[in-house]
C-alpha cells in the first residue's frame, strides 16, 4: 500500500499482487452480461446491450423477459430481421434471426435522439 502524507513521509514500496488478487475491470461487467443472458433465456445480449441495461438500470424481471421473448418469436414468424421491441417504457433493438438484443433504452427518460435505423419491423409487446 502506498502512503504519503503532505509529501513528507516516504512512499512505501508497493506489494505485488498475486494473480488471484489482481482485479480485472472487465470481470464484473462480463459476469453481469452472463447473468443477464442466463435470465433472458433463449435470447442473448450483445456486450453493448448488457452495458446499456446495466448503466441505465433497466428493470428486466421474469415477466418482462417472457414478453420480450414472445415479441421476438412473433417478429421471427413474420419474417423480421431487425426489430424494435417496445415493452412498457423500454425499447430494445433486436437481431431477430440471431435472437440477440443489440441495444436497450428507456424511451421515456433522458435526452438524446431516439431514432432507430436499419430496422424492418416494430413489435409492441
Amino acid at each position: 500500500m502506498r502512503v504519503q502524507l503532505d509529501g513528507l513521509a516516504p512512499v512505501a514500496p508497493a506489494r505485488a499482487r498475486s494473480a488471484p488478487e489482481q482485479l480485472d475491470e472487465r470481470a464484473p461487467r462480463e459476469e453481469f452480461a452472463r447473468e443477464l443472458s442466463r435470465a433472458i433465456g433463449s435470447l442473448s445480449l450483445s456486450r453493448h446491450a448488457a452495458r446499456r441495461v446495466e448503466r441505465r438500470e433497466l428493470r428486466l424481471d421474469p415477466a418482462r423477459v417472457a414478453r420480450l421473448e414472445s415479441a421476438v418469436r412473433r417478429a421471427a414468424e413474420k419474417g423480421a430481421r431487425q426489430s424494435v421491441v417496445l415493452l412498457d417504457e423500454l425499447a430494445f433493438v433486436v437481431d431477430v434471426r440471431g435472437r440477440t438484443v443489440v441495444t436497450a433504452m428507456n424511451h421515456r427518460i433522458g435526452g438524446g435522439e431516439r431514432v432507430f435505423t436499419n430496422v424492418d419491423s416494430v413489435v409492441i409487446a
